[in-house]
């Protein structure tokens, strides 16, 4: 496993961790646990920490059932102080599809999930594969 805190751009200071994993189903508590204590690191509440964990745990699992890739990037970021960030990038450039589930379908409905829980989520397709994000926004704590 490999962790940095990095930057995303020149002149754009926000908290972000960024983790390659194994591409494997072992690595989605591991991404959940990354996600949780980037937000308690940053002083997020416990809401956000498990939906950023809810929402990675759905990411990682679609870019490890369908990336094609041998590892997966992780990322939690805080590109604005009332949102929460996270992605899974993979070197597959295949775009997730959200879509109708039958009831009696074992899975397909990590996208429905992200698409209820977020305020927005997206793909970016990159010259070597894509990342996946979602987004969500951080409610002030009460007091």
């Amino acid at each position: 496993m490999t962790m940095t805190d990095e930057q995303v751009s020149p002149g754009q200071q926000h908290p972000r961790q960024s983790v390659t994993l194994a591409s494997e189903a072992a690595t989605v508590p591991a991404a959940r646990q990354i996600v949780r204590e980037a937000c308690s690191e940053w002083g997020m509440g416990s809401d956000a920490a498990e939906t950023g964990a809810l929402l990675i745990s759905e990411l990682v699992t679609n870019a490890v059932r369908h990336g094609h890739s041998h590892s997966v990037r992780v990322i939690a970021e805080q590109p604005r102080p009332d949102r929460l960030r996270v992605a899974v990038v993979d070197k597959s450039r295949r775009m997730p599809e959200l879509g109708p589930v039958r009831l009696d379908a074992f899975g397909g409905r990590g996208l429905l999930l992200v698409d209820a829980l977020t305020d927005r989520w997206g793909t970016d397709l990159l010259p070597w594969g894509k990342r996946v994000w979602a987004e969500i926004v951080i409610k002030a704590a009460a007091g």
